[in-house]
């Protein structure tokens, strides 16, 4: 058995002016959110074998605030592929993965990642899999539990969603911005 936990990059800043969408940087409340999160991680425990990751800045910029709340490195793997890839592509970095890995942490993009989840859980298997299907919000983590040996079988239908964690879930004041 394989567990793929799956974390959107925390919220950006839209309004930095960047020249590429790939440069752009983590927003004051995305930092606190993705820093929520990792003391979440850390409360819960959950350990990685394996952390692979776009290279895009506001993903290295997660990471890095993830990091502070979790108290331990992760050691992402960089792959450019992650980056604003869609869930057919995230589906080929995961069978590449390697299968000494029982635990792997993914750190990308919407829509891929949200469009992976519902790929690999099947429909009609609970409540967390109708909250991916509202919205995948950033810096939200997803984890699934996939009946695998080997990374490269992982297939669609073949996850059991175990964990769907939103930053307001675990801090209102994390939620959506008031129009």
């Amino acid at each position: 058995m394989k567990t793929l936990t799956l974390l959107r990059h925390a919220k950006s800043g839209w309004d930095d002016p960047v020249s590429r969408d790939f440069d752009r940087p983590l927003n004051a409340k995305g930092r606190r959110a993705a820093q929520t999160v990792g003391r979440h991680m850390r409360d819960l425990d959950l350990a990685f074998d394996h952390v692979v990751a776009s290279p895009a800045i506001r993903v290295g910029e997660t990471l890095d605030a993830i990091e502070a709340g979790y108290g331990r490195k992760l050691g992402p793997v960089w792959e450019r592929r992650i980056y604003l890839a869609s869930a057919a592509t995230l589906l080929d970095v995961v069978h590449e993965l390697p299968d000494t890995a029982g635990r792997v942490l993914m750190v990308g993009h919407n829509p891929g990642l949200e469009d992976l989840v519902l790929m690999l859980v099947p429909e009609g298997v609970g409540d967390l899999r109708l909250l991916v299907e509202q919205k995948y919000p950033t810096a939200t983590l997803a984890e699934m539990t996939l009946d695998a040996e080997r990374w490269n079988t992982v297939a669609a239908g073949g996850a059991s969603l175990t964990r769907y964690v939103r930053p307001r879930d675990l801090d209102p004041a994390l939620g959506p911005d008031e129009e």
